[in-house]
């Protein structure tokens, strides 16, 4: 995915806090822009482009494309439920996600490489889609044959508790209890403002 191949922390440098929290990140050390006027103040945005910000920090924690994210969008718009809810759901019950959300992975674009390579099992049958969409009460596991190298990269995970996740670390598995939350997401974006970006 070209998403994931860019220079991961790039964009936490320009709004100068890392994304994922990882103590590794330059922005924690250089907390501002790259290049010579890095440092100078920072340019007060408009509306339109605190928006577009929100946008672009949803894209980059999940590492998906602008079409995957105007997809989600435009299905989180169909039925009765909130469309903010639901395109947060969609996002944060990806695969990819939730083996970063686990501790699987010590990064979401680690994450996605595990799935893509036949890694992460589901209910006991491999998934090798980052998309796929775990559903409530599923249960997240590894390849027994990968499980001691990632068990090691699992402990370099930085990826918070959540209440939605049973993880058992240990025997690298996890079960989606229930539907997430909003508040309970623990992504540093306002969700509201991505809808108005597309509603607009």
């Amino acid at each position: 995915m070209t998403t994931a191949s860019r220079a991961k922390h790039k964009f936490c440098r320009r709004i100068g806090q890392c994304l994922w929290n990882d103590p590794k990140c330059p922005s924690v050390k250089r907390p501002y822009a790259a290049g010579p006027h890095g440092k100078g103040r920072r340019v007060k945005l408009s509306t339109y482009g605190e928006l577009l910000m929100e946008k672009q920090k949803l894209r980059n924690y999940y590492g998906v494309s602008e079409k995957q994210l105007q997809i989600a969008y435009h299905k989180a718009r169909a039925g009765m439920m909130q469309t903010d809810a639901k395109l947060f759901r969609s996002l944060e019950l990806r695969l990819d996600a939730l083996v970063f959300r686990c501790g699987f992975a010590p990064s979401i674009f680690a994450a996605k490489q595990f799935v893509n390579h036949r890694h992460i099992l589901v209910d006991g049958q491999k998934i090798d889609r980052s998309s796929y969409l775990v559903k409530e009460g599923q249960v997240i596991s590894i390849d027994p044959e990968k499980s001691k190298a990632i068990a090691e990269m699992a402990k370099k995970s930085n990826a918070p508790a959540v209440p939605y996740l049973e993880v058992d670390l240990e025997n690298l598995k996890a079960t989606l209890t229930r539907m997430p939350q909003i508040e309970e997401i623990p992504v540093p974006v306002k969700i509201i403002s991505v809808i108005e970006y597309y509603a607009r």
